[in-house]
């Protein structure tokens, strides 16, 4: 009578966990096996867009970039109505914009090149309600000149 067993039934269950172990570190192996970014991205280097990529992406949509982050929006008032017809449309925009940068979203958003471009950094209005004062965001104006001929059709949809 063997109250703990054979050497053999000790030494074969050892080799089987040896193979379950074997087995359960080839998994996680595959699991965690590391990637590249060739691999998530594709055979191109990350970074570059390829030209069908880019391609298709104008034919679909036009991407204007940074455009719209610094034309804010037109401003549709009796006064900048008068200004249009010497050719001058007012846009509010982005406080940290510069006339550099102005210049290329006109001329991205409309495909046109405006002549001249001056800014106007407007204060905001002291507010009141009741007791409590406040005031109102600063904001930066920029009034866009365009050469002779050459429109950009803001009020479209007003």
């Amino acid at each position: 009578m063997v109250f703990f067993g054979n050497k053999k039934n000790k030494e074969e269950k050892k080799q089987q966990t040896e193979k379950k172990s074997v087995k359960i570190s080839d998994e996680k192996n595959k699991d965690t096996k590391k990637s590249s970014m060739k691999d998530l991205y594709g055979t191109q280097n990350v970074g570059q867009k390829s030209e069908n990529k880019s391609q298709k992406l104008d034919k679909k949509s036009k991407n204007y970039g940074n455009a719209y982050k610094v034309l804010i929006k037109p401003l549709i008032t009796e006064k900048a109505a008068s200004f249009g017809v010497n050719n001058k449309y007012i846009f509010e925009v982005s406080k940290d914009a510069n006339k550099i940068e102005i210049v290329k979203a006109i001329n991205e958003v409309y495909g046109v090149s405006p002549i001249k471009v001056n800014i106007v950094n407007k204060l905001g209005k002291k507010v009141r309600s009741g007791r409590i004062m406040g005031q109102r965001k600063n904001w930066k104006k920029a009034v866009i000149t365009l050469p002779k001929g050459k429109t950009i059709n803001i009020y479209e949809g007003v």
